[in-house]
C-alpha cells in the first residue's frame, strides 16, 4: 500500500513499513494522490484540510484520540482509524511503577530534606503496597500490564472498567457504576478521555476518598481536575499524589505542585520518544494488513465511542 506520514517524518518508522512492501510518498504540504493510508503523529491543528478519496485509514503513533475527536476529525464514515491501544503497555506500566514507589517510599522527602533529617518523617509516614488496596481505574491494556506489576508486591487489585469485565490476575472486576472511591488505599487512573471520563477525579470524588488515600494519573491529564487535587493535597483531605500526565500541558513552571512534597510530578515521560518511533511502523503495519484483507485492524478506533 502507498503511504504517507506527517507532520514529522520518522526514518525508524519509514524503513519498517518499506521493508514490508508498502511505499512511502513524501508528504510536501498536501497528502499526495495516490495514497492510501497516513501515518499521523500530530496534534488535531496538524492534520490535513482534506484528503484524497484514496486515503482508507489513518495510523496515530498515541493511544489518547481525544483531541482529534473533539476537532471533528473522528467521526463515522468512510475514512477508518487505528491508534497505539496497548503498544506502549509495558513501558507506561514500568513507568508507572516507578512513579507509584517513588510516591509510597517518600523519595521526594528524602531528596528535598538533603540531609539524615528525613529519617524520622519516613520511618512513621512510609506506604508499603503489601498493606494496600490498589484499584487501577481503566483496566485495558496498560491498565493489565499495572495489574501484576503491583500484584507482585502483594497487594490487592481492584480493577475497574466501564463494563465490569473480569480482568486477569485481579481480585476483583468492577464496573465504574460499582465502584467506591472510598474502597481504595491508592487510585491509579488510566481511562481513554471521553465525556464521561473528564474530571473523574474532581472535588466530589476526591472528598469520598481516605484521607490516606493517593492518586496516581498516568492515562491522560484531564481525567483529574488539577484545581482540586491541588486543593486535596494542600489542605490534607488526601495523603498523596503522582502524575507523569497533567491539565495544562506542560504544567507552568509556578505551579503550586511542583512544590509539593506530598506531591511527584514527571513530565509525561511514561513513555519516551524512542519507544514511540520504534514501535510505530510496526503498528500501522499490522493495520495495513488488516486493511488489506478487509478485517478489523488491530487497534481500529470505536469512532462513535472515542477510543
Amino acid at each position: 500500500m502507498k503511504f504517507t506520514m506527517l507532520p514529522d517524518v520518522w526514518k525508524e518508522t519509514i524503513d519498517q513499513l518499506t521493508e514490508r512492501g508498502h511505499e512511502y510518498l513524501p508528504f510536501e504540504g498536501a497528502v499526495p494522490d495516490g495514497c492510501e493510508f497516513i501515518v499521523f503523529n500530530g496534534t488535531a491543528a496538524d492534520f490535513p484540510e482534506s484528503l484524497p478519496d484514496s486515503v482508507g485509514f489513518v495510523h496515530t503513533h498515541f493511544a489518547g484520540v481525544d483531541g482529534l475527536v473533539k476537532a471533528g476529525y473522528l467521526k463515522p464514515g468512510k475514512l477508518r482509524w487505528s491508534n497505539a491501544q496497548g503498544l506502549y503497555a509495558d513501558t507506561v506500566a514500568e513507568s508507572t511503577l516507578g512513579l507509584l514507589l517513588g510516591v509510597t517510599q517518600m523519595l521526594r522527602t528524602a531528596i528535598t530534606t538533603g540531609s539524615w533529617d528525613a529519617a524520622e518523617t519516613m520511618h512513621e509516614n512510609k506506604r508499603w503496597l503489601f498493606e494496600s488496596t490498589v484499584a487501577v481505574i481503566g483496566a485495558g491494556g496498560i491498565g493489565s500490564a499495572i495489574v501484576p506489576l503491583v500484584k507482585a508486591f502483594g497487594a490487592k487489585v481492584i480493577a475497574v472498567t466501564h463494563s465490569g469485565r473480569e480482568i486477569e490476575g485481579a481480585d476483583e472486576s468492577l464496573s465504574m457504576d460499582e465502584f467506591e472511591w472510598d474502597s481504595a488505599d491508592i487510585l491509579i487512573t488510566v481511562t481513554p478521555l471521553t465525556k464521561d471520563t473528564y474530571h473523574m477525579v474532581n472535588e466530589e470524588s476526591l472528598k469520598k476518598m481516605k484521607d490516606s488515600a493517593i492518586v496516581i494519573n498516568v492515562g491522560r491529564g484531564p481525567l483529574v481536575d488539577t484545581d482540586a487535587l491541588t486543593e486535596a493535597l494542600t489542605s490534607g483531605e488526601i495523603a498523596a499524589a503522582g502524575l507523569d500526565v497533567l491539565d495544562p500541558e506542560p504544567l507552568p513552571a509556578d505551579h503550586p505542585l511542583w512544590k509539593l512534597e506530598n506531591c511527584i510530578v514527571t513530565p509525561h515521560v511514561a513513555n519516551t520518544n524512542p519507544v514511540i518511533r520504534h514501535r510505530t511502523g510496526l503498528a500501522a503495519a499490522a493495520s495495513a494488513d488488516a486493511f488489506e484483507k478487509g478485517e478489523k485492524m488491530p487497534t481500529e478506533v470505536d469512532v462513535a465511542r472515542g477510543y
